[in-house]
């Protein structure tokens, strides 16, 4: 098996770091996080110029026909820099959807999401169901759309909605505008900064041009688009990793105590290696998954799921061991290595946590 980068992938890395650490900073994040659009428009627009956009869509749709190697690679970088951007809601939940689809206005969806002009958001969650996404309570009966969706990724700035529903004991997917008559939005922000919302339909009148896909098909579309989503943001955590590593290191070579860094103490030493280790077994981990999901192997979903079980449990103690040998710096706002552990809650919370992820190993 080969676990080398080809030189297309490597260059994508390096354009991806070559972008985001002079043009996004951690200022330049938190000037988005606290602004009311929750994204940057001109960040956006040079994601579309970059071709990222685009990047995960087969070419018969306009895309790029990069697969999730590559997808992983874009949100490992994005994990170092804490991207606010709503790539996930939009391009991979929403638009890989659509693509994987026969709904007839796909494509006209895709090229504008690549081409930075659309937001869409999928609404898959809903407070009573937990984790199963395949059990809805949102109805979609005599073509009226009836029901609420919580924590919906960028809702409130998706100009599309993609819902789960059932009609007549069937899932279903539909889309519809959300400035549709019925539907109520309630943004709220999550503990990483990102903009979620509940969405509520009441009475939405909607027809059967609406439906993207029905039955067993709607339904594998779903499983399949969880879990490249959850891939992604496992790779973003193996990102955040790596950074809380190397940022702990500068810092502690930095900072002297007793006349020496205190980086030459050697209980420090041992914390640090095993956040290397704990870092490196999660590349491991996320090299397998993606490879498996790449070629569509039938364990594909297994291995995501160890990803993310080993994620949630070794992210949030790595993050964790960052911020306290950063000492009373590490809990304030003005340090980004706080936020890296607010991005590892975020991300265990996501689509399943390690313990959920653990059991669907098992």
């Amino acid at each position: 098996m080969n676990l080398n980068y080809n030189e297309e992938q490597t260059m994508l890395r390096e354009q991806i770091q070559k972008f985001c650490e002079p043009e996004y900073d951690f200022y330049k994040r938190e000037d988005i996080v606290k602004s009311s659009a929750d994204y940057d428009e001109n960040v956006w627009k040079l994601f579309a110029e970059q071709g990222w956009l685009s990047m995960p869509f087969s070419e018969q749709s306009g895309g790029l026909g990069f697969g999730p190697i590559e997808l992983s690679i874009l949100f490992e970088e994005f994990g170092k820099a804490l991207v606010i951007e709503p790539y996930l809601s939009t391009v991979v939940l929403s638009g890989t959807l659509l693509d994987n689809s026969t709904y007839n206005d796909r494509k006209e969806i895709i090229e504008r999401i690549c081409n930075g002009d659309i937001q869409v958001s999928l609404a898959y969650a809903e407070a009573e169901k937990g984790y199963d996404y395949l059990s809805s309570n949102t109805t979609f009966h005599n073509n009226i759309l009836n029901g609420t969706k919580t924590l919906v990724l960028n809702g409130a700035n998706a100009e599309k909605l993609i819902v789960t529903c059932v009609k007549d004991n069937i899932f279903n997917i539909v889309i519809l505008d959300s400035k549709t008559e019925g539907v109520s939005i309630n943004s709220f922000s999550t503990v990483d900064g990102q903009s979620c919302a509940e969405i509520s339909f009441e009475n939405v009148k909607l027809d059967e041009t609406s439906v993207i896909s029905s039955g067993e098909n709607a339904i594998d579309l779903i499983k399949q688009t969880i879990n490249l989503a959850t891939l992604c943001v496992s790779a973003e955590a193996v990102g955040c990793m790596e950074s809380c590593y190397t940022k702990t290191l500068e810092y502690t070579k930095g900072r002297e105590q007793f006349g020496q860094p205190i980086s030459s103490f050697q209980v420090l030493q041992h914390r640090m290696v095993d956040m290397f280790i704990e870092s490196e077994l999660a590349k491991s981990l996320l090299i397998k998954a993606m490879l498996e999901v790449n070629n569509r192997s039938d364990d594909m979903y297994k291995h995501v799921s160890a990803l993310k079980s080993y994620i949630g449990k070794s992210g949030k103690v790595s993050a964790k061991e960052a911020v306290q040998l950063h000492g009373g710096m590490g809990v304030s706002e003005e340090m980004m290595i706080g936020h890296y552990l607010k991005k590892m809650v975020s991300i265990d919370a996501l689509f399943g946590n390690a313990d959920y992820h653990l059991n669907s190993f098992s």
